[in-house]
């Protein structure tokens, strides 16, 4: 069992255990003596909170105490960790953000040599090296901004059209790609409404971004702008407003390339979507003979799934999307981009792209003072088979423990949006009053 690592890396209250300065070196130093050879270096990224210098400080002194080389990149999204990780034929790459999390949170997110998020066994085996290893001295980390700079030419460069005559709204939520986003935008052609870009290391994802999208659309319709985009605090996910204002999702996303790949003549026989993926987007697949693959939720999860299947496109609802062609990870902004460069090159605008029909889905998030197995909570189980019997086979419903709060997550779906509602209330209340803290 994990003990430190969830669902993506490690997070926490920043200052506290895990996330205290010297829990923080001997991760650094049990990642480097992992990877069991002397000279390797490994790239570091992190967002705008006020702790990600300490904690970045504090990794690299148990790095290059153990032999690693550090390449900072200073602030950039943990997917340009990825791809720097990758490029520069770095040994590891580490991301210091707590992605979507408040500011007084924060996390370690580390990449393979191959841009990677780690397996569940490589991270195991990290903590327990965690165990033995000794904290060391704070590291000194120079900046490279050569790093930055390059991450955003490859995403221009990866693009199959300009965006020429494209008005673009970006929100960067105050996050990690608050200058590396509208770079690449207007480097890619577009012109950029940029908004939220002012970090001052405690407004990283407050009322902004991808969790509050309100102000993007807005932004949107009042600029007149072909699309906009919202991102989360490290940008590793995204959410799109069409040029009506209309938010598209992940699963939307997930389908219009989907419908991309079909019209170069790549019709994919499968991708790959997660146990929140939508109804009708798995409708709207099987009617277009695409098969959709449900993994486990997270992004990492996602590219397993990915590769076991030899999937070519993978994604969840929240806005994490893999196109394996681009990226070995979410890439909010590089998503964005190529939606942009869809709407260019079709001379259509966003809102006129095919679009599918979701199916009712209420999610209820109830904070729980512990963790208990569904199973194992005193009359729940009656409690969910009057849920399921309600439904009657016209819905489903999933229950699951947040990988980062302490959170239970209640998801129903179904064709009756009143009956969808309800049953969720009813299981949310259940657990709350069980476990509610």
């Amino acid at each position: 069992m994990r003990a430190l690592f969830g669902t993506d890396g490690i997070r926490g209250e920043a200052g506290v255990p895990p996330l205290d300065a010297a829990t923080v070196s001997k991760v650094g130093a049990a990642l480097a003596t992992s990877l069991g050879r002397p000279g390797i270096s490994v790239v570091v990224g992190c967002d705008t909170r006020v702790s990600s210098g300490a904690i970045v400080a504090a990794l690299s002194g148990g790095l290059v105490a153990n032999g690693a080389t550090v390449r900072f990149a200073g602030v950039v999204p943990t997917p340009a960790v990825a791809w720097l990780t990758r490029e520069l034929e770095a040994d590891a790459g580490v991301s210091i953000s707590a992605s979507h999390n408040p500011w007084k949170d924060n996390g370690i997110k580390i990449f393979s040599a191959e841009g990677r998020k780690l397996p569940d066994a490589v991270e195991t085996a990290i903590e327990r090296r965690i165990t033995a290893a000794s904290p060391a001295a704070p590291a000194g980390n120079d900046a490279e901004p050569a790093l930055a700079r390059a991450y955003v030419a490859h995403l221009a460069g990866s693009l199959p059209h300009r965006l020429d005559g494209l008005r673009v709204v970006v929100d960067a939520a105050h996050g990690a790609a608050f200058e590396v986003a509208p770079a690449a935008f207007g480097a890619a052609g577009a012109e950029v409404v940029a908004r939220n870009v002012a970090p001052d290391g405690r407004n990283i994802n407050e009322g902004c971004g991808a969790l509050h999208p309100e102000g993007m659309t807005r932004a949107v319709i009042e600029t007149g702008a072909s699309l906009g985009i919202a991102l989360d605090g490290d940008a590793d996910r995204i959410i799109v407003a069409d040029d009506t204002g209309t938010l598209l999702d992940g699963d939307d996303v997930l389908f219009l390339w989907t419908l991309e790949l079909e019209r170069e003549g790549r019709k994919p026989e499968a991708v790959v979507g997660t146990v929140m993926s939508n109804w009708g987007l798995e409708r709207a697949l099987k009617e277009r003979g695409v098969l959709l693959i449900r993994a486990a939720v997270g992004d990492r999860y996602v590219v397993e799934g990915m590769e076991k299947s030899g999937a070519l496109l993978g994604g969840e609802p929240s806005g994490h999307l893999i196109h394996a062609d681009l990226t070995t990870t979410g890439d909010g902004t590089l998503t964005g981009l190529h939606i942009a460069a869809l709407v260019a090159a079709s001379g259509r605008p966003l809102s006129a792209q095919p679009r599918f029909v979701h199916t009712p889905q209420v999610l209820k998030n109830v904070r729980v003072r512990e963790k208990t197995p569904f199973e194992a909570i005193p009359g729940f189980a009656a409690r969910r088979r009057v849920a399921e019997q309600r439904l009657a086979g016209n819905g489903r419903l999933l229950l699951r423990y947040s990988g980062t709060e302490a959170l239970a997550r209640v998801m129903v779906e179904g064709a009756d949006a009143a009956l969808v509602d309800a049953v969720a209330g009813d299981l949310a209340d259940a657990l709350r009053e069980s476990l509610g803290s």
